[in-house]
């Protein structure tokens, strides 16, 4: 199979733009024709053969965890998903049925939560290498940030952390939306409670003491502190603000100094993952 079949495939799997995506594939660029009184919301991230999934992954699961990423940007700003860009080098081992699985498993996610494909690339490499980009939007000046947090917020998790880096993600989409107004700063868990809750704090200008974390089963606290993948929200709330069902209380904002965490009363080093 030749790149224009290939693109030809993929093309009829986004299917036909619908609006506010005025064109999709086809052309030079995707034209989106953003509404009155709403923010657009980008975000894009990598996913490279040996360091976020194993060779031996199966492509369908690639390609819906590889929008599921950039999905939770999304849900962690309270945003709707509208559209996103795909990047995909491949190697010459790799046919084209490879691809077109990459992409069922990718459009079945689309699909599930409004994500219309607009486009993207096709390249080759010597591993599979690949980028989605995704464009959400939210109401003007609504955007959940993590800056916003205050010292005496409540901090809540959406779900147990530590689960094993192979699980699926589910996007916390229509939890980001109904924090809108409501929360004083939001972000992702990608790289690890200690240092995302790093990141929030000093953003924030607060500390934070903790005192639970909510650990999957058979994961340990280390795991459930440092290891990443989590894809769930790490939010904040007014001290008397009613919790949300489902969702984990696990500590407070304190006044300290910006980005330093306790735990029990005991000092935590922001350990997740770093690229480098």
């Amino acid at each position: 199979m030749n790149e224009l079949d290939l693109v030809e495939r993929i093309r009829k799997m986004a299917g036909k733009a619908a609006p506010p995506l005025v064109a999709g594939i086809g052309d030079d660029c995707a034209i989106y024709r953003p509404r009155a009184g709403e923010d657009l919301l980008f975000t894009t991230d990598q996913m490279i053969e040996g360091i976020h999934f194993l060779s031996s992954t199966k492509a369908s699961a690639v390609g819906e965890r590889a929008l599921a990423r950039s999905l939770s940007d999304i849900a962690a700003m309270g945003g709707k998903p509208r559209f996103c860009l795909v990047t995909l080098a491949l190697p010459d081992n790799l046919s084209g049925a490879w691809a077109r699985s990459f992409f069922q498993g990718l459009m079945r996610l689309a699909r599930k939560t409004g994500t219309a494909l607009a486009g993207g690339d096709l390249a080759h490499d010597d591993q599979v290498h690949l980028d989605v980009m995704v464009c959400g939007s939210v109401a003007k000046g609504k955007a959940l940030r993590r800056d916003g947090a205050r010292i005496g917020d409540a901090i809540y998790v959406s779900g147990r952390l530590g689960r094993p880096w192979e699980s699926k993600i589910q996007p916390r989409l229509q939890l980001g939306q109904s924090l809108i107004g409501r929360a004083t700063a939001c972000m992702d868990l990608s790289d690890g409670l200690s240092i995302d809750l790093h990141r929030m704090c000093s953003a924030s200008g607060v500390a934070a003491d903790l005192y639970r974390v909510p650990i999957f089963n058979g994961a340990s606290l280390e795991r459930a502190l440092h290891g990443g993948e989590d894809y769930e929200l790490l939010f904040t709330l007014p001290a008397r603000a009613k919790p949300l069902a489902g969702t984990f209380l696990i500590g407070h904002m304190i006044d300290g100094p910006a980005g330093e965490i306790r735990l029990d009363a005991e000092l935590v080093k922001p350990l997740g993952y770093s690229h480098f």
